[in-house]
């Protein structure tokens, strides 16, 4: 068998469908979870069906806060490559649960950078996400990684810029390559439920209204599910030089607003949906627009998957899954 990868939050929405990529081109894969309850459990675990049952793969039930077994996990795999994309996520659930992002995303990912070092690993890929840039007005060429990134408007936020400083510093003392993803508004099958696309759609399904923050005035730049798997495993087979630390956004490059997005959404499913606007709320930000060119210089990045289509798609496992 090939030397494994190691794919944390393997269990999770982007963390099941990159161990499934990598599966799919022969590679081993250790995926590792703790299956928290932030969402509906049984949602990881059917995620975790699909993959369990493939060759090649092996499903490990772990906190990565819990360093020691994790570095042991690491060292016995002999694994050389690392996706991390466990972590706490979510803006809103960070202003009432702020310990769960200091364990799972600080020492969670201090966890992983030392069994990283420890374990001779040759590229670890890690998540970050979008809103280190802060609230912020949209401009012609969209968020480049260049770009400020020091007034964050969550504790989420805040913790996910803490993590690409953390690994900027471990790359330079330890000197194995990491490259940081910028992730922008993913969406598609196996969602988070806690995602504005997937809770519209559960309330629109149920006859129930729909609240729209921010007035419908915000704008996201979404992501589909496939398009950002191309990215990581792009990037992936793309390590920086020895001690190097690169950050990529990775999104669609076409922001769109929250009522294009709804009314998108309303024709996916066949039904009109009862609106009541609301203000923003704390941690949210106006928009989000991702500049790619480099993360196409290095591995061709070209999004395929636009909206339209997504959502459709969305909408078709949204049915098959709950049976209605």
């Amino acid at each position: 068998m090939s030397i494994p990868i190691i794919v944390t939050g393997a269990a999770g929405f982007i963390g099941m469908h990159v161990a499934e990529r990598l599966l799919d081109r022969g590679e081993t894969v250790i995926g590792i979870d703790n299956f928290n309850s932030y969402y509906d459990p049984a949602l990881k675990a059917a995620r975790a069906a699909r993959l369990e049952g493939r060759h090649g793969f092996t499903m490990v039930r772990l906190d990565i806060a819990e360093h020691e077994v994790l570095l042991d996990l690491v060292k016995s795999s002999g694994a050389r490559r690392v996706v991390h994309l466990a972590a706490q996520a979510g803006v809103r659930y960070s202003i009432d649960n702020p310990f769960a992002y200091e364990r799972s995303n600080l020492a969670g990912h201090l966890a992983v950078l030392e069994a990283c070092r420890h374990a001779g690993v040759e590229h670890l890929v890690y998540a970050s996400s979008s809103s280190v840039y802060g609230d912020r007005p949209l401009n012609g060429s969209g968020f480049r990684e260049t770009d400020p990134a020091e007034t964050p408007v969550s504790l989420y936020a805040a913790t996910k810029r803490s993590c690409e400083l953390i690994s900027q510093s471990y790359a330079r003392l330890y000197g194995f390559p990491q490259s940081g993803l910028r992730f922008f508004t993913v969406y598609g099958p196996w969602g988070r439920p806690d995602m504005a696309y997937f809770g519209f759609t559960q309330k629109i399904l149920a006859g129930e209204p729909i609240e729209v923050f921010g007035e419908g005035k915000m704008a996201r730049d979404f992501t589909y599910i496939d398009d950002i798997v191309d990215g990581i495993v792009g990037v992936l087979d793309h390590p920086p030089a020895q001690g190097g630390h690169e950050v990529y956004n990775i999104g669609d490059n076409d922001p769109v607003g929250l009522m294009e997005m709804i009314s998108t959404l309303e024709a996916a499913l066949g039904v009109e949906a009862v609106k009541i606007m609301r203000p923003m709320q704390p941690g949210d930000v106006t928009a989000t627009y991702a500049n790619i060119d480099k993360l196409q210089a290095l591995t061709g990045y070209k999004p395929k998957v636009k909206l339209a289509e997504g959502l459709a798609r969305f909408v078709a496992w949204r049915r098959a899954y709950s049976g209605a």
